[in-house]
């Protein structure tokens, strides 16, 4: 493909991105937990990403609401404490120019009619009626525990049924399937599907919107997209370092609620599904549910957890050297698991799925591994895959058998590769909450979660997560830095019949 035609393409993808902005729609967003941790690391960072490329309406008001009593030039200097370093000051004063914060609890009333009465006087500012068409976005930077209570809020107090409201709530969505559809019910009874955006910031990561589009646009993928040709699918998370003094909060939940009941199973789902009957996000949503539905739950003799104590020379701790931790915790911070997708395109297909804290490097990516040529002309051939890695460096390849060049007859293992820092080097690739927030502002539900595929998400999960809690199962240790526990491949090879490659090969992303 040339660099026109490339660009082309690019253009038509993304044309319908920069909507709220040309529409140029009167706009407020609140930001909940304005001087929290999410907020100044990835909400404001995102906001300004999208401002910087012009793609935030004009007409536009962001206002942070917290408990914290902060001056104006203390909130501004909260909310850019993440920005690159590089930025020109000029367009963060800019940006700033858009921003206020209002200091409320988040469960008295007096205070979200005080908010209210800010956010009707930055409209008034946006030149704005009351009765024209606005839009208000209220994104929750907040822990689970104070949802309800300022969704309920924001209902009561703050909701203007003249206007479009968008809540966008960030997760854990509940602990287990119990306490979701309790959340579910409650947030659903303030207000509609429609203006729920449930955040799962992998939907929004470049190489996990990129599956829809590799499959469903490329015959020679889709058509050996099932168990006819695909041995085994692994997804896996690797996180290089701990709990890093938040285990107190990483103990409530643990790896499998952490990531993999929201972020694996939701790329799971991706892979997994049919062709949907449009692009529309129900009919995407409506696919994803599909699949969810199929999944048997999880079973204990298909998980092995694990839990990293401290390196062999004591330089890093352990997660029970966390001060925040409690000494018994018997919390997994490392889990793996086979599921088994029962329809026709996937019954009898192994799926891993596999989550840990402190390994040997950051990595997250899917590994799909094609089954044994048959009859072949070559004896004891290693297995092709198809390798997408999500982060750190975006790329897919193909590992594919070639004859080494010159006059020798061996065989090679070798790849096609689209690596995009090589590919596209002159594109910088959004982070994922900005792609959301946008998605937010366009109304797009198509990469956030619907609330039936999170009651099938905690179907899969829920019975595992209780039968580890009530008989206390014990993790197994693994050194920090390490590949996880003992045995870790060894089992997932004996369980889902995994090939390691034969032929003497690594892969290298570009530089």
């Amino acid at each position: 493909m040339s660099k026109n035609s490339s660009s082309t393409s690019q253009g038509s993808l993304t044309c319908g991105l920069d909507h709220a902005a040309k529409e140029n729609v009167p706009t407020t967003i609140v930001v909940f937990g304005a001087s929290g941790d999410l907020a100044k690391k990835k909400t404001f960072p995102a906001l300004f990403h999208l401002f910087q490329r012009g793609l935030l309406p004009k007409r536009l008001r962001i206002i942070g609401y917290a408990r914290t009593h902060m001056s104006p030039e203390e909130f501004h200097k909260r909310a850019t404490s993440h920005f690159n370093a590089d930025i020109s000051q000029d367009q963060i004063k800019s940006f700033l120019q858009h921003c206020c914060y209002v200091s409320g609890k988040y469960d008295i009333s007096d205070d979200f009619k005080k908010l209210r009465k800010e956010i009707e006087s930055q409209e008034q500012a946006l030149e704005c009626s009351q009765s024209s068409n606005r839009i208000r976005v209220y994104y929750m930077a907040l822990p689970p525990s104070v949802f309800v209570d300022v969704a309920t809020q924001i209902k009561h107090n703050v909701y203007d049924s003249d206007c479009i409201n968008r809540v966008v709530i960030e997760k854990p969505f509940g602990h287990d399937l119990e306490s979701s559809r309790k959340l579910s019910n409650d947030i659903g009874a303030l207000f509609t599907e429609s203006e729920i955006f449930r955040i799962d910031h992998y939907l929004g990561k470049e190489m996990v919107k990129n599956i829809v589009t590799l499959r469903f646009a490329n015959v020679f993928y889709e058509a050996v997209w099932n168990r006819h040709y695909i041995a085994n699918v692994q997804i896996t998370f690797k996180e290089p370092f701990g709990t890093e003094g938040r285990g107190g909060y990483f103990d409530e939940f643990g790896i499998i609620r952490d990531v993999m009941q929201n972020h694996l199973l939701q790329v799971l789902s991706i892979v997994a599904m049919n062709q949907p009957n449009s692009l529309s996000a129900e009919d995407v949503r409506d696919r994803k549910t599909e699949v969810l539905r199929r999944i048997l739950p999880i079973q204990l003799e298909d998980t092995l957890l694990g839990q990293y104590v401290a390196n062999a020379d004591g330089t890093k701790p352990g997660y029970k050297d966390d001060d925040t931790v409690p000494k018994d915790s018997i919390t997994p911070t490392f889990a793996q698991c086979v599921l088994h997708v029962d329809n026709d395109r996937w019954r009898g297909v192994p799926w891993v799925i596999k989550a840990g804290k402190a390994l040997n490097e950051a990595k997250m990516l899917i590994r799909i591994q094609y089954k044994d040529m048959p009859n072949s002309l070559f004896p004891n051939l290693a297995r092709n895959e198809l390798v997408i890695q999500v982060s750190p460096k975006e790329s897919m390849y193909i590992k594919t058998i070639v004859k080494e060049p010159g006059l020798s007859t061996n065989l090679a293992m070798s790849e096609l590769d689209l690596t995009y820092k090589t590919r596209y080097h002159d594109v910088k690739i959004p982070d994922a909450y900005a792609t959301l927030i946008l998605d937010v502002l366009n109304g797009d539900h198509s990469n956030f979660v619907r609330s039936d595929e999170l009651d099938e998400a905690w179907r899969i999960f829920t019975p595992l997560l209780h039968q580890i809690e009530q008989e206390h199962i014990v993790p197994t240790p693994y050194a920090y830095g390490s590949r996880g526990p003992e045995g870790a491949y060894q089992w997932t090879e004996d369980r889902v019949g995994y090939k390691r490659t034969g032929l003497e090969y690594h892969w290298e992303a570009p530089e």
